[in-house]
């Protein structure tokens, strides 16, 4: 049992990319993945759901209907089990996380779909290259431990002309949003968070991974360097949220 300063010591350095950043993240995410849809949908008071809805549009599965398509940071399968719903989708789905718990908390959405779900590192995925149809993470590439070498990797494994696309919290650019936003983002739902997860530092380590995370033109650029072309981006609920879209180049 560790005390109160060795915790807030240990979220201080995930949250701004330390060494244990990797350890920190598979830890917190297996201890709460039982809570972690029920504080979800409560605390982003279900928008979330809508929020994924658009990510996946900008897949454009239209394309490849009958693609090996990836999951990034799949958590409790969310954005899988709507992927495999979307109308048309004839394909399958890799689902790939680093708490195996969270997997395990999201199968029975996924039970009969042609899923597999992959308890891997994002940064040594076991994909064969150039073999996947489109990627998708939300609301998990700010956990990665090494961002730069996420998108190359996440690069790599594409087919020439798939796209990538990345839901993530984002800074509202108004001030007046952006001073609720931060009320909220940095004192409810901490609060609430640690008391239904029973976890006390988890949802802390949510606001303080934002803040340390790319704003939207930086995270585009670094999507860039890595070797996407016709990136582009929007913010969404004022900004709370933004996608990135990007895609591997045509051979």
């Amino acid at each position: 049992m560790t005390s109160p300063d060795e915790d807030e010591a240990k979220l201080e350095s995930a949250a701004s990319g330390g060494e244990n950043k990797a350890e920190y993240v598979r830890d917190v995410f297996s201890r709460i993945a039982p809570r972690y849809d029920l504080l979800n949908h409560l605390l982003s008071f279900n928008i979330d759901k809508a929020w994924r809805r658009k990510a996946i549009a900008e897949l454009d599965i239209a394309r490849n209907p009958r693609g090996r398509y990836l999951d990034l940071c799949a958590g409790t399968l969310d954005v899988t089990a709507a992927l495999t719903k979307s109308t048309g989708f004839s394909g399958s789905v890799v689902s790939l996380d680093f708490a195996e718990p969270m997997l395990r908390a999201g199968r029975s959405k996924v039970a009969n779909q042609r899923v597999d779900l992959v308890t891997g590192d994002a940064l040594q995925l076991p994909i064969v290259t150039s073999s996947i149809a489109g990627a998708i993470v939300a609301f998990g590439i700010r956990n990665v431990a090494d961002l730069d070498a996420g998108l190359k990797e996440v690069y790599r494994v594409l087919a020439p002309g798939a796209r990538f696309v990345i839901l993530e919290f984002s800074t509202p650019r108004s001030t007046v949003v952006n001073t609720g936003y931060q009320l909220y983002f940095r004192h409810v739902l901490p609060a609430i968070g640690g008391l239904i997860s029973g976890h006390r530092t988890a949802y802390r380590y949510l606001p303080r991974s934002v803040a340390n995370f790319p704003v939207t033109e930086d995270l585009a650029r670094r999507m860039r360097a890595a070797g996407f072309d016709d990136v582009r981006w929007r913010s969404i609920t004022m900004g709370v949220a933004a996608i990135h879209v990007g895609v591997k180049r045509p051979l």
